[in-house]
């Protein structure tokens, strides 16, 4: 069997694990779609290569509105590979306590919120603290780890605890320990990683469960898509009200954070105390 032959075999395999977890993908599905009709947002983390999930979810062509993709370039810029902004350094931060709790002081957090947050190991710090911290406020957490891998690894928190223990739901990408998927002969490493394959198809799934179940309750999503499958007036209008409803989402997680203002005064509510 070429090689190209066992990485397609090995993928098959992947989508039959994800297959197998629909009644969890429905699941998450619904405190998601419950979190958008509420008018919230859904949100989205993930450190390290994790970001692809995060960007597949939305925006892109058949994605729309009611997810908050929160992404740290300090944590996931990988093009500069060394020297400043390397890749040493973005491995580092993301097992430093303490970050996951400054980037959440940017948000105003409810317990309408739900949130997906995706690590292949389910091990490093950050995205433990940041499902941690989601619990805290009563936010719904869905993670999305490499089960294989993740029982396999030992978590870099003190404790010991990993982000499965943080998680009203887990799923799993499918894919075998340490990721990758091909031996090549005469080399003893493997190559060639699985869990962006199996977390591709998990956020679409999810993502396609939640516009049915949006349509279902009569708000169809505005769904970002292409001029030569709904005609270019079309799309243009479709981008248009998806971003701009994503930004009224997004309004609602800043206008009450932190250290009141006469501008939030002006909201006639005192700010939250959850982006503290």
């Amino acid at each position: 069997m070429s090689l190209t032959s066992q990485y397609i075999q090995k993928s098959r395999a992947i989508l039959d694990t994800v297959e197998q977890q629909s009644e969890a993908i429905q699941q998450a599905a619904q405190w998601f779609s419950q979190t958008i009709l509420a008018g919230r947002m859904v949100h989205l983390f993930g450190s390290g290569h994790s970001r692809i999930m995060v960007e597949e979810m939305w925006p892109r062509y058949g994605s729309f509105a009611g997810f908050n993709p929160i992404v740290e370039l300090s944590l996931s810029f990988h093009n500069l590979v060394v020297g400043a902004n390397g890749q040493r350094q973005a491995m580092f931060l993301e097992n430093v306590p303490g970050l996951a709790q400054r980037i959440l002081r940017n948000y105003d957090l409810s317990e309408l919120d739900s949130a997906l947050v995706i690590s292949s190991s389910g091990c490093n710090v950050v995205p433990i603290e940041m499902a941690e911290l989601f619990q805290q406020r009563g936010v719904k957490v869905v993670a999305l780890i490499t089960k294989q891998h993740a029982d396999n690894s030992t978590s870099k928190r003190a404790d010991g605890r990993k982000l499965s223990d943080f998680a009203d739901l887990v799923l799993d990408t499918g894919a075998a320990m340490g990721d990758a998927l091909v031996r090549v002969p005469g080399l003893d490493t493997p190559v060639s990683p699985g869990s962006t394959v199996g977390g591709a198809v998990v956020v679409n799934c999810i993502k396609a469960e939640v516009a049915n179940l949006l349509t279902q309750a009569g708000h169809p999503p505005n769904v970002l898509s292409a001029a030569n499958v709904v005609g270019a007036e079309r799309a243009a209008s479709l981008f248009e009200s998806a971003y701009d409803e994503h930004a009224h989402r997004l309004a609602k997680l800043y206008e009450r954070v932190g250290i009141p203002s006469y501008i939030s005064e002006q909201t006639g509510s005192s700010p939250s105390t959850t982006g503290k």
